[in-house]
């Protein structure tokens, strides 16, 4: 049910993956019916797993996150650069833009900076990733300086005004052919909390004391919430974007929960965004979608490409 062009198709290639990353071998595990995987349940494992992923399939040697951080499912976040892939196309005479004339825009890069890393080895294009938190942009840098191929291929940006998400990092005059974004799910620590113990429950995983462990994926603060939650971010998002209406040409957002679709959709009406796409994306039995809007007519469109777009 991945993208079509998604690396990660069926069942992960641990033969591959240990050869590349024999740290790995120390994860694998046999399943009931003998095959290879791992504890998803150990945050360890995980962390082990991403690396040799990255490295296998997109040339990052060397991918590190600070202890809590954000180890995200690297599958769908492919999934999200593939859809978008397609919606560049959508806008290219069908043909997939390439290389580093492309710039994309992605808001809240996190310590992992999956991505750029992605999107950079898939399709070469160039990325400004922009956070609020100094300790995950360190941790981004850190990512970048470590893989040489890199250098010319990611900036990162602070945004240092937590009421902002674009001003302050879209600059005067600048132009991105796309921004994506994956906002903070819940509306507060408590209810981020109460999520994890929820899933933890579920799999029978507790420490002793039955305190329950912090996820397998981690995630700290602005990562998983904010005040309002997702449906309040993305309004914010749509709002901020009109300022900026005819330095991008499209804006992006995943919308996890679909109950908040309806909202964002008639905050894009109110906006007066001429040109929405929705997109279904489902990774097995996990269902999510993006979001897109332009504010760019045709007359626009056509000097934007002319322009070297």
């Amino acid at each position: 049910m991945l993208h079509p062009r998604n690396r990660h198709q069926g069942r992960y290639d641990f033969g591959v993956l240990t050869a590349n990353s024999p740290q790995l071998s120390a994860f694998v595990i046999a399943t009931a019916i003998g095959e290879p995987s791992i504890d998803f349940a150990d945050p360890a494992a995980v962390l082990a797993l991403n690396r040799a992923l990255l490295k296998a399939h997109y040339g990052v040697g060397h991918w590190d996150i600070p202890k809590g951080y954000l180890c995200p499912p690297i599958p769908g976040r492919a999934d999200y650069i593939h859809y978008l892939a397609d919606l560049l196309a959508d806008s290219n005479a069908g043909c997939i833009p390439r290389g580093p004339r492309v710039r994309v825009l992605d808001i809240g890069v996190g310590a992992n900076a999956i991505y750029p890393l992605i999107g950079h080895a898939e399709y070469g294009w160039r990325f400004v990733g922009s956070d609020i938190d100094p300790v995950a942009l360190a941790s981004a840098k850190s990512i970048i300086a470590s893989n040489h191929q890199l250098d010319d291929a990611i900036e990162l940006r602070r945004q240092k005004t937590a009421d902002h998400i674009l001003a302050g990092v879209v600059n005067a005059g600048e132009r991105f052919d796309l921004t994506m974004c994956n906002p903070p799910f819940h509306a507060s620590a408590y209810d981020a909390q109460n999520s994890s113990e929820r899933k933890w429950r579920g799999l029978g995983k507790t420490r002793p004391g039955n305190k329950p462990q912090s996820s397998n994926f981690g995630g700290l603060g602005t990562e998983l919430w904010c005040e309002g939650g997702e449906a309040l971010f993305i309004r914010r998002l749509i709002q901020e974007s009109r300022e900026v209406h005819d330095q991008v040409y499209w804006f992006s957002t995943l919308v996890s929960k679909e109950s908040n679709l309806p909202a964002v959709l008639r905050d894009l009406k109110k906006v007066g965004a001429p040109f929405v796409r929705t997109v279904e994306m489902a990774q097995g039995q996990k269902k999510s979608r993006y979001v897109a809007w332009s504010f760019l007519h045709a007359s626009a469109q056509r000097a934007w490409h002319e322009q070297g777009g």
